[in-house]
């Protein structure tokens, strides 16, 4: 929906409204054509319907207003003697056009300061059930959302199992998208398993569909602070397709913005920044990137040690996430065929030894192949997961020969911008420019598979490329102007993240919030709750230096105080 289209739907609103209502205005005292004013007519309406004028607001922020709808339609027809069990039903199945028949059949009297209490403890619990909801709906979509870490891109920073407060204000709250959406519910509904919002997911209708009509434009609330260097930052994964977030679904599953999967990665690259990685060092216009002093760098390294490597050795040094290492004889490895079938068949490969006579090597090989080719394991080599101050310790162990941080060399079909002509891996990146709003760079056919995702999908332009001429809406283009700013966001740890080295820019509408609090961290693989629950984790900040420090029995003080000072209260008041 446009800014256009949404303005002539208010419209609408605002008529239908009026004539459903003036005759009720006048009858409460009020004249007529107050019915039919935009936003003053609300402010009207919660003084004859003896609410606060602060509801007009909930009438206009979306979601919150699919439950403010129906308790206003109720309210009304209650404000004019109209308080029966069925009165409430067909207020609320008719869509509030039950309030037309009152207004023109009915003649009724306006009851001046009624009693807002409920009239049975049923009504009592719906109508506290019902604010709750309201309340939890605008702290979750305009204030803080929850979100647990799923993966461990970001870890030793934030752990697997770690439950988050993330802000929607630092970098200023985005307003819905789907506007007929579930509260607190993300793409889908639990247990249901339904999709929780109104939408069309058919790509080919993605803009034209009636029902994506109900959608809004991208809208977003100031906030107070900008993306820096090396914030972690919550976003809706940008290429996401997913039906949910467990369940696979095929390339054409359309998602609006708002419902895609929400991801959690390092900003490492601003809009207007010169990237590159150098063998999995960030670079930022040429200087290497600094992280912050919580923040540690992973990567696999290449372990030899003296003696087969057992589980003794894995758990003195902690390591969890390590891989084997395979060996094959050189005249078999520069077989050409055995090259074209693992080329064909397998994930990236790399080399982390060769001789004269063996070759050793890392990567994802099928159980078939490892059986056809008789691939064996190196006892004492294993690649594993490591910052690199537990590799520097690893290595003055004295039975260990080696220890080889991994580096992949050659091409990873995997890796942004999947395109033959640009010869990048995980660990070789770029240089490339991340594209700030307003600036123009210029269009050729060697850096359009780079951009070309912004131009078709992020910025909404039709793309055709003749020959060696490249047309944007029609017309030849030998450069383009972005729209929009974008960052580039990273794990730290960096052979174990899918980042934008796989998927590349992220569009600032894309961006969801800041984390800023550890609330509750889970350890699934601890035993007993001392073990599952990380103590120290409890309440702690998620961004500052040095060691994060817990203020979990703070809280519990505070919150003691509280429930203290409300039954001090409770007793004062019952014996005055």
């Amino acid at each position: 929906m446009t800014f256009t289209e949404l303005l002539i739907v208010f419209i609408v609103i605002q008529i239908i409204h009026g004539l459903g209502t003036w005759k009720l205005y006048q009858k409460a005292g009020r004249q007529g054509w107050e019915a039919f004013v935009p936003v003053y007519n609300a402010v009207v309406l919660m003084k004859i319907i003896n609410r606060p004028w602060y509801w007009t607001i909930l009438l206009f922020l979306p979601i919150v207003n699919l439950i403010m709808f129906p308790v206003i339609w109720v309210e009304t027809a209650r404000s004019f003697g109209k308080n029966s069990t069925t009165d409430t039903i067909l207020a609320i199945i008719t869509l509030g056009f039950y309030n037309y028949y009152i207004n023109y059949a009915l003649d009724v009297e306006h009851v001046k300061d009624r009693s807002l209490h409920p009239k049975s403890a049923a009504g009592d619990w719906i109508s506290s059930i019902l604010f709750a909801i309201v309340a939890a709906t605008i702290v979750h979509t305009y204030f803080i959302q929850p979100y647990t870490i799923p993966t461990s891109s970001l870890e030793k920073s934030l752990l697997v199992g770690d439950f988050l407060f993330v802000s929607k204000f630092h970098y200023g709250a985005r307003v819905p998208m789907t506007a007929v959406s579930a509260p607190m519910v993300h793409d889908t509904i639990p247990i249901l398993n339904k999709k929780s919002y109104l939408y069309d997911d058919d790509v080919s209708k993605k803009s034209t569909s009636f029902i994506n009509k109900f959608s809004l434009p991208y809208m977003r609330i100031p906030g107070f602070q900008e993306i820096e260097h090396n914030d972690i930052v919550v976003f809706n994964w940008p290429v996401d397709t997913l039906y949910n977030m467990y369940k696979q679904a095929d390339r054409n599953y359309y998602k609006p913005i708002d419902k895609k999967t929400n991801y959690v990665k390092r900003c490492v690259g601003l809009p207007g920044d010169s990237l590159e990685v150098r063998d999995g060092y960030v670079y930022i216009n040429g200087k290497q990137n600094v992280l912050p002093d919580r923040a540690k760098l992973q990567f696999f390294h290449t372990i030899e040690t003296k003696s087969e490597i057992n589980q003794f050795f894995l758990d003195k040094y902690g390591i969890t996430e390590y891989g084997r290492v395979y060996l094959l004889p050189t005249n078999v490895w520069e077989d050409t065929r055995i090259q074209d079938y693992l080329n064909k068949n397998h994930a990236h490969l790399d080399v982390v030894y060769k001789d004269s006579s063996e070759v050793h090597f890392i990567g994802q090989i099928s159980q078939n192949a490892f059986n056809q080719l008789k691939v064996n394991f190196v006892s004492n080599k294993i690649s594993a997961n490591t910052t690199l101050e537990l590799a520097e310790k690893i290595k003055n162990d004295s039975q260990v020969k080696s220890v080889i941080k991994n580096n992949s060399k050659t091409r990873d079909e995997g890796v942004f911008p999947h395109d033959p002509n640009y010869d990048w891996n995980n660990d070789n990146f770029g240089p490339l420019y991340i594209p700030k709003a307003g600036v123009t760079v210029e269009l050729n056919l060697d850096v359009l598979p780079v951009y070309k995702r912004i131009i078709t999908e992020y910025e909404n332009n039709t793309l055709q490329v003749k020959g060696n001429q490249i047309f944007v809406n029609g017309e030849l283009a030998d450069s383009y102007t972005f729209e929009k700013d974008y960052y580039w966001l990273m794990g730290d740890n960096r052979h174990n993240s899918l980042d934008a080295r796989s998927w590349g820019f992220v569009p600032f509408d894309h961006v969801v919030g800041k984390p800023v609090f550890i609330w509750m961290s889970w350890n699934t693989n601890g035993k007993g709750i001392k073990e599952k629950i990380r103590w120290e984790r409890l309440f702690t900040t998620v961004n500052g230096s040095g060691k994060p420090t817990s203020y979990f029995i703070p809280f519990l003080i505070l919150l003691a105080g509280w429930f203290g000072f409300n039954k001090w209260r409770k007793h004062k008041k019952a014996n005055s």
